[in-house]
């Protein structure tokens, strides 16, 4: 995450990514990341996301752009 603010390439939460941005997670509520996915795509205020370690498994899974646990997105 670091790495995606000092080269600029950072949208925080509340912004819409794109395909192929790394979505950040805040699951604790502690404002440190503990999880990341790629985004897939963006449809209505929906982010959908590809994320390994989902119950132990590869999962396609989707967010609210404004969801308490994104904390943002890396746009290499």
């Amino acid at each position: 995450m670091q790495s995606f603010k000092a080269k600029n390439q950072w949208l925080g939460k509340g912004n819409l990514p794109k395909s192929g941005n790394i979505i950040f997670f805040d699951w604790g509520g502690d404002s440190v990341s503990d999880h990341v996915g790629i985004v897939g795509k963006v449809e209505n205020n929906i982010v959908y996301t590809i994320e390994g370690n989902s119950g132990d498994k590869i999962a396609k899974l989707s967010y609210e752009k404004n969801s308490p646990y994104i904390m943002g997105y890396g746009t290499p």
